[in-house]
């Protein structure tokens, strides 16, 4: 069955003034579903047809860039969405409020590493905040639409939260002012699915 292009569950106008509507119409109807309609085109008629989108990214051969490039933004962007949220975004606690501790020292220190990663991101890319099995977690980054679930890249693990820094996520109302977005991007977190992700993973 092909991917489809997932709903955000909120309007294009929830996350203002952090996000604005326009840049997320674009971001989701234009660059999500390209991405969704170029990795369908890739893996038509392969063996990867039918299979999950996680399977394709961990058993990936990188030198297929038709693939590691959609499907990396297939998936990226469909974390993406769900880690942001309008409301009920609850908050930093339990057991990943524990491990983020024992990594970063503080939750404060995390934003810290977690900011920087993404400000340091040279060209486009994406931050992380990824689960190792057993719980420990890491905050790393990656170029273009690679992610830690493919193999060989930065971090390992499985990706709880990601922050896109391609321009087009933030230039129509931050231009080249990065790190105001990265700030932006810690008021609308949804923690609860956060949370979720890091109890599914560890």
């Amino acid at each position: 069955m092909a991917f489809e292009l997932p709903e955000l569950g909120y309007a294009y106008d929830a996350l203002e003034p952090n996000i604005d509507a326009r840049t997320m119409e674009i971001h989701h109807s234009k660059h999500h579903n390209g991405y969704t309609n170029k990795l369908n085109a890739a893996i038509e008629g392969t063996d990867l047809e039918g299979k999950s989108i996680e399977d394709i990214l961990t058993n990936l051969d990188m030198t297929n860039a038709g693939v590691r490039n959609n499907g990396g933004g297939f998936y990226n962007h469909s974390l993406f969405w769900t880690v942001m949220k309008p409301e009920d975004r609850g908050y930093l606690s339990g057991e990943l409020k524990d491990a983020i501790e024992a990594e970063f020292g503080s939750k404060e220190a995390f934003i810290d590493a977690f900011s920087k990663a993404a400000a340091t991101q040279f060209g486009s890319g994406w931050a992380w905040l990824c689960v190792h099995k057993g719980g420990k977690v890491e905050v790393c980054s990656t170029p273009n639409q690679d992610n830690p679930l493919m193999p060989g890249v930065a971090c390992g693990g499985t990706p709880i939260l990601g922050l896109d820094v391609w321009e087009h996520a933030y230039y129509l109302n931050y231009q080249n002012r990065r790190p105001d977005y990265i700030d932006a991007f810690f008021k609308v977190i949804n923690w609860n699915e956060v949370e979720r992700r890091y109890a599914e993973a560890k």
